[in-house]
């Protein structure tokens, strides 16, 4: 991730400073993103749609380790959680694969622009849709489904969102980092975060799973942001809800995207090999 950096003052005046910057970017890929209504759909439609038909279809009570509570009690948090993670995730590493494909991430590298300042500017970017897309889960869940939480509970709920979305956030630079093309990413990223949550007790609640799965889910980050989230929605659970462990491990996977981000991530176009480089030529 290493890019030249910038000079400390232009031809007009001072630099504006590095909050500024990130700023001006963070505006630019929010753009982006509500210019893209399929991405906007799939991000913050597609899981407010399943929590609808989750919490009417779905009467019963669910066993979550904490004790029975209400189906709509266990979706509401799991699926923020989800819609959080997938925000961040595929928005950095699709947009930036896109970006790096059509030479947007060259000509950024060629600015006085600090390189730093538009990833960090993404990363908001995608953070500020997470925690868009969480607020309107929760506010369908409270208006509708009578989900509640103990205000003892909601600084831990906020911790477990911000490490959560952070994490996933550093996932999505490991993304764009080893994603081959733009046109790949988005596979790739749903190859990932589906199979995840199918694993992770989001969608469906695993009762007596195999041990492979159950170790597999307990190894992936997204099981550990839903705990961790969720933990301050369940009534079982006595405040203030903390769940060390699981934002640890959270934490330990979003250093993990960095890294590979640092290690990997190319600002130039990658060239096209083999068959798909015939495809377009």
């Amino acid at each position: 991730m290493r890019a030249s950096g910038a000079t400390a003052e232009t031809a007009t005046g001072a630099w504006p400073s590095w909050a500024r910057l990130t700023w001006i970017s963070m505006r630019s890929q929010n753009r982006t993103f509500w210019r893209t209504p399929v991405a906007t759909f799939f991000t913050l439609g597609l899981p407010l749609i399943m929590l609808v038909l989750f919490g009417s279809l779905f009467s019963w009570e669910i066993d979550v380790g904490f004790g029975l509570i209400p189906a709509s009690q266990f979706y509401t948090p799991a699926l923020a959680a989800f819609t959080a993670a997938n925000a961040a995730l595929a928005n950095v590493g699709i947009t930036l694969a896109f970006q790096r494909q059509f030479g947007l991430l060259k000509r950024i590298r060629g600015t006085p622009l600090p390189p730093s300042t538009f990833l960090a500017g993404t990363v908001v970017s995608s953070v500020w849709i997470a925690l868009l897309g969480t607020l309107i889960m929760m506010v369908v869940g409270v208006i509708f489904f009578d989900v509640g939480i103990a205000a003892a509970k909601i600084p831990a709920a906020v911790v477990s969102f911000v490490v959560g979305a952070a994490a996933f956030a550093g996932l999505g630079l490991g993304l764009a980092a080893l994603a081959p093309s733009g046109n790949a990413a988005p596979a790739v990223a749903n190859g990932v975060i589906l199979p995840m949550a199918f694993v992770s007790d989001v969608f469906v609640p695993a009762e007596n799973p195999p041990d492979w799965l159950r170790i597999l889910g307990d190894v992936l980050p997204l099981k550990h942001f839903s705990r961790a989230f969720s933990a301050a929605f369940h009534p079982a659970v006595p405040a203030p809800a903390w769940r060390g462990t699981d934002l640890a491990i959270l934490a330990a996977w979003g250093v993990a995207g960095a890294l590979l981000a640092w290690r990997f991530f190319d600002w130039m176009p990658r060239v096209a090999t083999g068959r798909r480089a015939k495809q377009e030529a």
